[in-house]
């Protein structure tokens, strides 16, 4: 059976059962309903004997979350097929990774992030050895990380810290000296809880 067969077979079993999800920055947030952008990301999962995860870290001069690591992703555009064709395109623009390439398993929880975005993560597998061409202005680097590690619970870190006047709540993921957390630390909390690596 293919990382793809597996995937798909894994992720269907996860959302037929109950399983407890992370579902905003802030465990009572609420963002109007006028307020909130719909966005999504690409969840790319390299075909190798042991599958990794395409990240990337943002570019310094980014407006929003410099310096970050995230999915490549964004917001869905009017002209996009959905959650699905939001996450292709953006990833083809950021880090240049063809459609073509990828093989869609499925979309998988949302989540709300702490600037109004519902980000639909879009699971997908893509071969190795692909040459990948980041966007100058908006990626930095762009890296893999193992998807057992980051699926692993016992390397999901719960912090928390003061900000404007509420605690928040988040997780972070250490991997080789870059710090995932925030949204992108929590998306991969939530696939690992379908796919059973948690409560």
């Amino acid at each position: 059976m293919t990382i793809a067969e597996r995937l798909r077979a894994t992720l269907e079993r996860g959302h037929a059962r109950e399983t407890v999800l992370l579902e905003s920055d802030f465990r009572d947030a609420e963002v109007p309903p006028g307020e909130v952008m719909l966005a999504a990301v690409l969840v790319a999962v390299v075909d190798r004997p042991n599958p990794t995860v395409i990240l990337t870290v943002r570019h310094e001069a980014m407006r929003k979350h410099p310096g970050q690591v995230a999915f490549p992703g964004g917001r869905i555009d009017a002209e996009d097929d959905g959650p699905i064709g939001a996450a292709l395109r953006e990833a083809e623009e950021e880090i240049g990774l063809s459609r073509d390439h990828v093989d869609v398993i499925g979309m998988t929880d949302s989540y709300r992030t702490i600037t109004g975005f519902d980000v639909t993560p879009v699971v997908g597998v893509v071969p190795p050895g692909l040459e990948l061409t980041p966007h100058a202005e908006e990626v930095a680097e762009v890296f893999e990380a193992p998807l057992d590690f980051l699926l692993e619970p016992g390397n999901h870190i719960e912090q928390s810290v003061e900000w404007q006047g509420r605690e928040r709540h988040y997780y972070e993921i250490n991997w080789q000296g870059r710090r995932i957390w925030g949204a992108t630390a929590a998306m991969i909390v939530n696939l690992g809880r379908r796919l059973a690596y948690g409560p």
